[in-house]
């Protein structure tokens, strides 16, 4: 690394651009959890990358034994007032978190792009991390989706893998898209089971969080785009990879 990282400054919203958005809260989380739901595994999961704990909370209805680990001590902090006790929290880099057992489900939501070396995270979680079985669910933002696509067609960014200067402010790394999500996870000795797209997006998150105020929206509206994500994932959101340990 260049130069210390101040994963508390990253987890900020900057003048022209939110860390997250209420579509990120809203539509993305509940259809993530869908799309995973058909792959846990009984047993424990493992959250890499908890942020403030609000989509942690969704797990609490699948699993008894949760833990999170966290790069940022103030959003821990803020995950702990929300969760309480029904939580293990580790504030830790995942280049050196020291774990106490492995985990039939692993979850990487929107963090691998964060990483500096995704590949080794991918190998610790594979060879260490992973029980025997178990699953690893990795989404990233994608960098074919039709929302920027769009932006680069109107100039607002170079090109459809292009880290923006506010995502970068935010920590962000790379900018995947299927093929090369696939090649990180291969690098680190996993195996690809499944893959797909949560949920076909056109506009911007901004956009979309103007458009949740108003009734234009219909949740049937929403679950088509879910569905249309299925048929098309590489115009999706988000990429999601299901991965298993590999030999």
């Amino acid at each position: 690394m260049s130069k210390q990282r101040d994963y508390n400054e990253e987890i900020n919203d900057t003048e022209d651009h939110q860390y997250a958005y209420g579509f990120d809260f809203d539509v993305m989380h509940p259809y993530m959890i869908r799309s995973f739901e058909p792959f846990f595994n009984k047993g424990n999961l493992l959250e890499l990358g908890s942020f403030k704990g609000d989509f942690t909370k969704r797990f609490l209805s699948c699993f008894d034994d949760v833990t999170c680990v966290e790069a940022s001590g103030d959003a821990i902090q803020i995950a702990k007032e929300k969760l309480g006790n029904k939580v293990k929290f580790v504030n830790s880099l995942f280049e050196e978190a020291e774990l106490p057992t492995k985990y039939d489900n692993i979850v990487l939501t929107h963090v691998l792009e964060h990483i500096d070396d995704p590949v080794l995270v991918l190998k610790r979680i594979n060879d260490e991390w992973l029980t025997e079985g178990g699953r690893l669910f990795l989404v990233c933002p994608n960098a074919n989706a039709p929302s920027r696509q769009i932006a680069v067609k109107m100039g607002l960014i170079s090109h459809n893998s292009a880290v923006t200067p506010a995502e970068k402010e935010h920590g962000h790394r790379c900018t995947y898209s299927l093929d090369t999500l696939e090649k990180d996870a291969k690098a680190a000795g996993l195996n690809v089971v499944c893959r797909s797209g949560i949920f076909f997006k056109a506009l911007a998150n901004f956009q979309w969080d103007e458009l949740l105020k108003t009734d234009i929206i219909s949740k049937e509206y929403l679950e088509g785009c879910y569905q249309l994500g299925q048929q098309y994932p590489d115009l999706c959101s988000s990429i999601f990879l299901m991965c298993e340990r590999g030999e």
